[in-house]
């Protein structure tokens, strides 16, 4: 999805104005609380609707501020809000009308993920390199082929897949339309490697490079690799330039449980390759402390926000866990990965406000939760 530089403004002015904040400093283990690293994982299962839950008050929660968290959601434009802890609900709440609006928003109900869906394009890609189809450290144009960019020949050989996991393709970002795939839009502003911007168009052919080097859709590789394996539903849709996922909530918490367990569901392993796991949510490059290969991380430091060249020094979330890594979308497509907590959080709904990137109200969010946990 588009960001627009005019719009992020006020984001950055709230973390200028911050510009050494006191980051959350890690928490002695309550006795109280389950051991998360203890505590046996829990998956759906792949053919059916249950999903256990287990109750707030079984876990110590303060009721009435969670009570002030669901105002707090419903008053800013939440569809769909789920908590997971070790796989389990704890929370589950849905809001308002689909998006035809023309009934409730229930479970079943199917929403965009916008920009939190380059994580699940993130987890594409280390598959089709899992399974020898492609190399990330490989030119683009192996698989896009050449003259896939406006660039000189030598210009456009430096780019590589890894590249355009981690938003450092050197493409110019001052063009009419940062979700253009066409060659045209893709013009030379600095060599591979040494500019960080969220550049979308570069994003995107990801798709088209995964089903270039696999001889699939990149919906049937999706289909494959993750409705087969989990059960997750969900499918790809267009939308002018951008390639668009939408699913359940639910859906997207499978595809969180996933991740929470490091690419495996139950006693198989859908990713095997532990190393890319791990570069993938960890720093990816110097520019940007907070992105790794397409997710956001927590606790650097420092980060360079959509629509900008600014590094600010502050984590895109100082309310959340430290270790919390995220997926995050237009107008506040959330997906939360808390390793020490053990949690899941999924959040799918409009803007709570005119901004097309809500890092506030993301961390808004947390400074409620870190209350209730």
């Amino acid at each position: 999805m588009k960001f627009k530089a005019l719009l992020l403004f006020p984001l950055i002015i709230f973390f200028a104005c911050n510009p050494d904040p006191v980051e959350p400093t890690p928490q002695e283990p309550d006795p109280e609380k389950p051991d998360p690293q203890v505590e046996s994982r829990y998956y759906p299962p792949k053919n059916s609707d249950q999903w256990e839950s287990i109750s707030p008050d079984s876990l110590q929660w303060d009721a009435e501020k969670l009570e002030d968290l669901y105002k707090f959601l419903e008053t800013n434009n939440t569809r769909a809000f789920i908590l997971l802890k070790g796989g389990k609900i704890v929370v589950e709440k849905y809001w308002g009308l689909n998006i035809t609006r023309n009934a409730q928003f229930t479970r079943e109900s199917q929403w965009y993920w916008a920009s939190a869906g380059k994580t699940l394009s993130a987890f594409l890609v280390g598959l089709a390199q899992e399974q020898s189809f492609l190399n990330i450290e490989n030119k683009s144009s192996d698989y896009l082929g050449t003259a896939w960019t406006s660039l000189p020949a030598e210009k456009e050989a430096l780019i590589t897949v890894r590249h355009q996991l981690t938003m450092t393709t050197g493409l110019d970002y001052n063009v009419s339309n940062i979700d253009c795939t066409d060659p045209e839009c893709l013009e030379y502003k600095a060599d591979a490697g040494s500019q960080w911007f969220y550049h979308n168009g570069p994003y995107t052919l990801l798709g088209e490079v995964v089903s270039r080097a696999t001889g699939l859709s990149y919906q049937q590789f999706t289909d494959e690799e993750l409705k087969t394996q989990i059960g997750m539903e969900g499918t790809w849709i267009k939308n002018n330039y951008n390639n668009v996922f939408w699913s359940s909530p639910r859906d997207m918490a499978r595809f969180g449980v996933l991740i929470a367990n490091k690419g495996k569901w139950e006693d198989d392993f859908v990713m095997n390759d532990s190393s890319y796991f791990s570069a993938m949510t960890n720093t990816s490059q110097e520019l940007n402390p907070s992105y790794g290969y397409l997710w956001w991380l927590n606790g650097k430091g420092q980060v360079v926000l959509p629509g900008s060249a600014l590094k600010l020094n502050t984590s895109i979330s100082p309310n959340a866990p430290m270790d919390m890594f995220a997926a995050l979308g237009k107008n506040g497509q959330f997906l939360d990965i808390i390793p020490s907590e053990d949690l899941v959080l999924v959040r799918m709904g409009e803007a709570p406000d005119g901004s097309l990137v809500p890092v506030k109200f993301h961390d808004d969010i947390w400074e409620k939760l870190m209350q209730i946990l």
